[in-house]
């Protein structure tokens, strides 16, 4: 369901149902969940890529795997919360290499990564409301933020189908690169975040997430606060310590 590859100190993670899209399962968020949660604890990873097997990323929800059976939707996204509070507590930089199709819960994984390419070929549609649905797995907290809140609007009500290029405008992706050089050029993106400040890296995503909910005293206060846990970093000692010198830093990741 994933597939586990790493790549000096990059772990890649690979949804891997090709046959249906890399449609998300009940089984297949699970295994997201526990790689992500493995990959946390393991102080060998210094950064992740996520992607997909085959022609798309994911198209969302795989609607067969209910059946017949009307659905418990509220049940079923505790599974899908699990992933993204596990994505958002990531505490080590996320590269997301958009490879194809990324539809509704699909293109809300996309949008975690903290870089997002794209490959020429990919596209992404919000898709919920055209199966009389509501956005999910964070996408309602991560769209308005990334495009505004009226592009939100359109782009969830309308659901139109965003080319990579288009994406790239929004601001939905930070790069579109060839199909062909997609995992070369991610995985590149990778390993260079992976030789950074690793804790500096989380408390960063911790501190963009955060603040959008906050006063600027409040903001403030926050930055001080996590400046103070990032100068207590062997990292900040060897950067400081590399200024000094003249020379490139070479971060740990402690």
């Amino acid at each position: 369901m994933v597939l586990k590859e790493r790549q000096e100190g990059v772990l890649v993670l690979t949804l891997n149902r090709p046959e249906r899209l890399n449609a998300l399962t009940g089984e297949l968020l699970e295994a997201l969940f526990a790689a992500l949660e493995e990959a946390n604890r393991d102080q060998g990873v210094r950064a992740l890529l996520l992607t997909g097997a085959g022609k798309a990323f994911s198209a969302g929800q795989d609607l067969m795997e209910f059946g017949e059976a009307k659905p418990d939707y509220e049940a079923h996204l505790r599974r899908y919360n699990r992933v993204v509070e596990a994505l958002s507590a990531l505490e080590k930089p996320l590269v997301v290499a958009v490879n194809g199709a990324a539809a509704g819960a699909g293109m809300s994984l996309a949008l975690w990564g903290d870089y997002r390419l794209a490959a020429t070929e990919a596209s992404f549609t919000t898709a919920f409301l055209r199966i009389g649905l509501v956005p999910d797995s964070g996408m309602s907290f991560l769209l308005p933020r990334l495009v505004g809140l009226a592009k939100a609007q359109e782009l969830l009500h309308l659901s139109p189908r965003l080319s990579a290029e288009e994406a790239l405008a929004l601001g939905l992706v930070h790069r579109v690169v060839p199909g062909e050089r997609l995992v070369e050029e991610a995985l590149r993106q990778a390993q260079e975040l992976a030789q950074g400040p690793t804790r500096a890296h989380a408390l960063t995503r911790k501190l963009l997430l955060e603040t959008y909910r906050l006063s600027l005293t409040e903001a403030l206060a926050l930055e001080a606060i996590l400046q103070g846990e990032a100068g207590r970093t062997l990292d900040h000692e060897e950067g400081v310590r590399a200024f000094r010198e003249k020379r490139p830093p070479r971060f740990q990741g402690r």
